[in-house]
């Protein structure tokens, strides 16, 4: 029984491939698992490395660390891939899944980058004369 529930989560996973879909189920599986101030970068219109960008708020490193299990362990078996992690840093990590990047922080070292900041300033229409 467990496994057509399985089969039945990968096939409505599947079906859900959008990526404003996508992005949406990121962001309820980092909000489950206690994530904080979560923000979506809407980027495919920009001249960026990736399409979306989420940037979540971990409570301290071991949370940050819990965040990205709870990522690969819900969506790997899905079939999402991740091209790249880095982990060294619990203050800091990145999750490249090709066309969605996941910045996970704690509080200290978000403020400290500023990355909310700098993405919004791709979202605003630049005009150079």
């Amino acid at each position: 029984m467990q496994e057509k529930e399985t089969k039945g989560e990968i096939a409505q996973y599947t079906q859900l491939r959008s990526l404003p879909e996508r992005v949406n189920y990121i962001s309820m599986l980092l909000e489950d698992k206690k994530g904080e101030d979560i923000e979506v970068f809407d980027l495919r219109d920009k001249d960026y490395i990736v399409d979306s960008v989420i940037i979540v708020s971990a409570m301290i490193g071991k949370h940050a660390f819990a965040l990205l299990d709870h990522l690969k362990n819900e969506l790997k078996p899905k079939g999402e891939v991740f091209y790249a992690t880095d982990e060294e840093s619990e203050d800091w990590i990145i999750a490249d899944l090709g066309d969605i990047m996941i910045h996970i922080f704690t509080p200290n070292h978000r403020k400290k980058f500023n990355l909310s900041e700098f993405l919004g300033t791709l979202n605003k229409n630049q005009s150079i004369i």
